[in-house]
């Protein structure tokens, strides 16, 4: 089964609101003002705080569990172009929720795509990784091995 064109699109803005909804707030923001002039946009939904169910999974049978509750802050607006976009992001955040909302509208122009791939979307995502790769070598410096442990103290 082959990828359509609308399918291709539906995955980048996917990851686009996923890396934009994870990162830093200050980086969304300074990474914003790299952009240089940008479109004019109404806010559709003015940046409103609420809060969202979270559901664990129970590892073995796998049936889900109420594990709390999550502060988020979403928006939406609307470029003049016509285009909509959302924003979702954790925490009380109104103005990264507001330019998430805006860059996933600029995302869905043939215009500002490649820009915004370049621009934000890579950064982010490279800075994300360096995180992730952060916190595995830390975790991995605290690895015991049980298999040689046991070994030495038998002798």
């Amino acid at each position: 089964m082959s990828m359509t064109s609308s399918d291709a699109a539906q995955r980048r803005r996917q990851r686009w609101l996923s890396v934009l909804s994870k990162a830093p707030a200050d980086r969304v923001e300074a990474l914003w003002q790299k952009l240089g002039p940008t479109p004019t946009y109404s806010v559709l939904r003015r940046p409103e705080i609420g809060l969202v169910m979270l559901q664990g999974r129970i590892s073995g049978s796998g049936a889900p569990f109420a594990a709390g509750e999550m502060t988020v802050t979403r928006a939406a607006v609307r470029l003049g172009s016509g285009a909509l976009g959302i924003g979702y992001v954790g925490g009380r955040k109104p103005r990264q929720a507001e330019l998430v909302a805006a860059l996933d509208a600029m995302g869905q122009t043939a215009e500002w795509q490649q820009k915004i791939e370049d621009m934000v979307i890579a950064p982010l995502t490279e800075e994300a990784e360096a995180r992730r790769r952060l916190r595995a070598a830390k975790a991995a410096a605290t690895k015991v091995d049980f298999f040689t442990v046991a070994r030495e103290a038998g002798t």
